[in-house]
């Protein structure tokens, strides 16, 4: 049978390590700096001949208010609560603190399985802290270390335990390096939604998807991972990826903002529509203009979506010049769809669904040799090429 295993813990304890060591990529973030984590990132893990759906959270914080890091706890509190088996990770080398007994009470409470784990307990540094986490009443710890791999056998046999039937990946989906294969034709839809900070990104993806799934908030760059998620979209399949918002190049400095924009970039290239989000208040700035014009050049279907329409007064203006200014800025994409939008009513959502189906199936269309030659032929005789040297190129096909 497939389960959910949650990884839950203080911030910087090696959560998002242990994710990227159990899908074996690097899809999380990972950074000296506690708190990196804010959103749930879910990945397909592969552990032995065991498979399952590896969920990393936010690191929980002694805070119950509406506040960030408040509400970041909520998120991971949700997590808890759906998961079939919770790995409490403490910082072997640190030992056990106050906020991890009290946690270990929380999980104790509302988690269904519980595997406590003993991170960063390679070599003898962490072996204090092992022992010291048998005081939580969670049963044995397993000593791991996730940055080198080392334990991951006994994390196996701690999984075996709890979970009766294995369900061993196939030989056919397995390639030769023993990583996971291509995704099988008829995977979902990939959209990437794009944008400048607070454009109001997660709060769309979360009207999507009709649930508060993604960490939202008034303050600016709350996302910092790619993440992703899989839905059925008025009948559609399609997976979303919610990325951090994209600040002109000289602005970023910290070494984390970089990391966040190189996952945001990663997921354009990979995507088979970007939805660029703007700001209703604040349109057409040049940073939106850059990402559009990314998305153009990384051959990828289009569509601007203005967020935050409610915002708008005078709705039949501001749409006819909004238009109008997207095919004066963007003259390199002509017949792009730009469609009005609110992620917080969910006006628009209906005709953001259709712009990007429709982007993508002309994104897809195959020309055939013929009726590309009569269009270029076309445009030779209204553009003649250049004649250097007096003698005149000739474009064949």
């Amino acid at each position: 049978m497939s389960f959910t295993l949650a990884l839950i813990g203080r911030p910087n304890v090696g959560k998002s390590t242990l994710f990227n060591r159990l899908v074996g990529r690097r899809l999380a973030l990972v950074d000296d700096q506690p708190g990196v984590t804010r959103d749930l990132r879910e990945g397909e893990a592969r552990i032995g001949p065991l498979r399952f759906t590896v969920v990393d959270t936010a690191g929980l914080e002694e805070v119950a208010d509406d506040s960030l890091q408040g509400r970041m706890r909520r998120l991971s509190e949700q997590a808890i609560d759906a998961a079939d088996v919770c790995a409490f990770l403490i910082d072997a080398r640190t030992g056990v603190t106050p906020p991890d007994a009290a946690f270990a009470a929380l999980l104790r409470k509302r988690a269904r399985h519980v595997i406590l784990i003993a991170n960063k307990a390679e070599g003898r540094a962490g072996e204090a802290g092992y022992y010291d986490a048998f005081a939580l009443g969670l049963g044995e710890p397993v000593q791991l270390s996730a940055e080198h791999g080392e334990g991951m056998e006994d994390l196996l046999a701690r999984l075996t335990e709890l979970v009766p039937v294995l369900e061993p990946l196939p030989d056919d989906t397995v390639d030769a390096a023993g990583d996971a294969a291509e995704v099988p034709p008829g995977r979902p839809l990939q959209i990437a939604v794009v944008g400048r900070p607070n454009a109001g990104k997660s709060t769309l993806v979360n009207r999507i998807l009709g649930e508060d799934r993604l960490l939202t908030g008034p303050e600016a760059g709350i996302t910092r991972d790619a993440i992703s998620v899989t839905l059925d979209w008025a009948g559609q399949p399609v997976r979303i990826f919610d990325t951090a918002g994209m600040r002109k190049r000289a602005r970023v400095q910290e070494k984390l903002e970089k990391l966040s924009v190189s996952d945001g970039l990663r997921a354009i290239k990979f995507a088979d529509v970007v939805v660029l989000l703007l700001d209703v208040q604040a349109p057409f700035e040049q940073q939106d203009l850059r990402l559009a014009d990314l998305a153009e050049r990384e051959g990828r279907a289009l569509v601007i979506a203005i967020n935050k329409w409610d915002l708008e007064g005078e709705k039949s203006e501001a749409a006819k010049r909004l238009r109008a200014d997207c095919a004066r800025l963007l003259p390199q994409l002509k017949g792009v769809g730009v469609v009005l939008v609110s992620g917080l009513t969910g006006k628009g959502l209906d005709r953001l669904q259709a712009a990007v189906l429709k982007a993508r199936r002309i994104w897809d269309t195959r020309l055939g040799t013929a009726p590309l030659n009569t269009w270029l032929a076309g445009e030779v005789a209204l553009h003649p090429p250049p004649a250097p040297g007096g003698r005149r190129l000739k474009l064949r096909y």
